[in-house]
């Protein structure tokens, strides 16, 4: 007696199944997968620089570009403070026409202190009713910084002294002031005329 073959489900118990399907919920979602990332675009090599172009009229022996130039070189300068002495009363005192009624040396002496030694010896010679002063503050040396680029002005007393015969405690006892001569100084000195002061 032949035996027979094995057969699938019912086709009923097939429908059952897929209405029963239908009302199923699962109890995890589906992992919704993520779309791979399209390539990025690879990065283009770095453009090589143009090659330089030699100018129409060049030569052999020619530059190709222009020299450098050096950094320009600036004066330190301290502003321009004049009040001159009467050029009459100058000639004679460069002459030794004219008496010098006290002389003061700065030379050597800090910047503060010039000025202090300065200060006290114009208000003392004042009060004694003198009018002309030679102030010696040396010539000074002429120096450059340390990358060339910077001159910087020679003789800080002899720079600063313009600048503090105007300021306020001393202006209105100076009425004028200028280089001295060979003989007293020269570029290293000044006459400094002082106000009269009647008691």
């Amino acid at each position: 007696m032949a035996k027979r073959g094995k057969s699938g489900p019912p086709l009923r118990d097939w429908h059952l199944w897929t209405e029963v399907k239908r009302t199923i919920v699962p109890l995890r979602p589906e992992r919704e997968i993520a779309p791979e990332p399209a390539d990025e675009p690879l990065p283009l090599p770095p453009a090589e620089p143009p090659s330089p172009q030699l100018p129409r009229d060049w030569t052999v022996g020619s530059a190709t570009s222009p020299a450098p130039q050096r950094p320009a070189i600036h004066t330190r300068r301290t502003p321009k403070v004049e009040r001159p002495i009467e050029p009459k009363l100058r000639r004679k005192l460069m002459r030794g026409q004219m008496e010098i009624d006290g002389t003061i040396d700065l030379h050597g002496m800090r910047q503060l202190e010039a000025r202090a030694a300065l200060v006290r010896f114009i208000n003392a010679r004042v009060n004694r009713g003198d009018r002309t002063v030679l102030v010696i503050t040396g010539k000074g040396l002429k120096k450059t910084d340390e990358t060339a680029t910077v001159i910087v002005e020679r003789g800080v007393l002899r720079s600063m002294l313009p600048l503090w015969l105007n300021e306020p405690d001393l202006a209105p006892l100076v009425s004028g002031w200028g280089p001295s001569a060979q003989g007293h100084g020269g570029e290293g000195a000044f006459y400094v005329r002082l106000k009269r002061f009647v008691p």
